[in-house]
């Protein structure tokens, strides 16, 4: 599997309403999008005003034939040209409710030089499972060894405590053609 975001600040006088309409219009078109887990449509206004969608994609070809293919390239014209952060899950949990999600939480913590990751592995399991356990529909935590960062998306039902470090987002529409993992 492969997570994948990119992210769009807004000017601060841009209308929202016009990401909310684009997501109500495009984002039931990649609900039956083969190779893709799931998309959530993210969106916020606060600290500023931002559209960041966050992918989970089964493999590699699934995320290059979006990435290659005119829904990208839409997003690219309406938005400009992004920077596409990937990452390898070290851990998924999709729930069965993951479509009813409506807020979400992204946090990204730096690894220290020369950290067991074998260890910190291990410790992100247990918060993932944790988080899971507070009522997260999902959790999906991301290793990228170029930053040495782990980043973590969770999504909720009903708006979740904020935590010191964590982005919130309101979740527009959740395309889930393949939650379906353990």
């Amino acid at each position: 599997m492969i997570a994948m975001q990119y992210s769009f600040v807004l000017p601060a006088d841009y209308d929202m309403g016009v990401v909310r309409e684009r997501i109500a219009v495009k984002g039931p078109l990649l609900d039956d999008l083969p190779g893709l887990v799931f998309k959530a449509y993210l969106h916020a206004v606060e600290p500023e005003q931002t559209y960041a969608p966050f992918y989970l994609w089964r493999d590699e070809e699934a995320m290059h034939g979006f990435l290659n293919g005119p829904a990208f390239a839409g997003v690219a014209r309406a938005f400009g040209w992004p920077s596409v952060k990937t990452w390898t899950p070290w851990h998924a949990s999709i729930g069965a409710d993951v479509r009813q999600a409506r807020f979400a939480t992204r946090g990204e913590v730096v690894i220290a030089p020369y950290s067991s990751l074998s260890e910190l592995r291990l410790q992100e399991e247990a918060t993932a499972q944790r988080t899971l356990a507070g009522g997260a529909l999902a959790v999906v935590i991301g290793f990228e060894p170029v930053t040495w960062t782990i980043t973590r998306l969770c999504l909720w039902r009903d708006a979740p405590a904020h935590a010191a470090g964590e982005r919130r987002y309101d979740v527009g529409h959740m395309s889930a053609p393949g939650f379906a993992l353990a």
